[in-house]
């Protein structure tokens, strides 16, 4: 139990600053996808389907609208 609390914070810590060098594309891909897959998780959850497969196409989506978000932002 020790162990894991130990290593929470240090994977948590790792995580954040991984994405520390990422270009303003890549966060907002990045974090489309998470909360893509997130919200299509739950979503196929509640329907009462696999959540595994609401997740892989909510990651989709939500990376696909964080791309398209970001070049709406740069006006491209």
């Amino acid at each position: 139990m020790k162990r894991t609390l130990l290593a929470l914070p240090l994977v948590a810590a790792l995580t954040l600053t991984g994405c520390s060098g990422m270009t303003t594309t890549q966060q907002r891909e990045l974090s489309g996808g998470a909360i893509g897959a997130a919200a299509g998780a739950g979503i196929t959850a509640i329907a009462g389907g696999n959540p595994i497969w609401g997740a892989i196409g909510g990651a989709a989506v939500g990376a696909v609208g964080g791309f398209l978000y970001d070049k709406h932002e740069q006006g491209q």
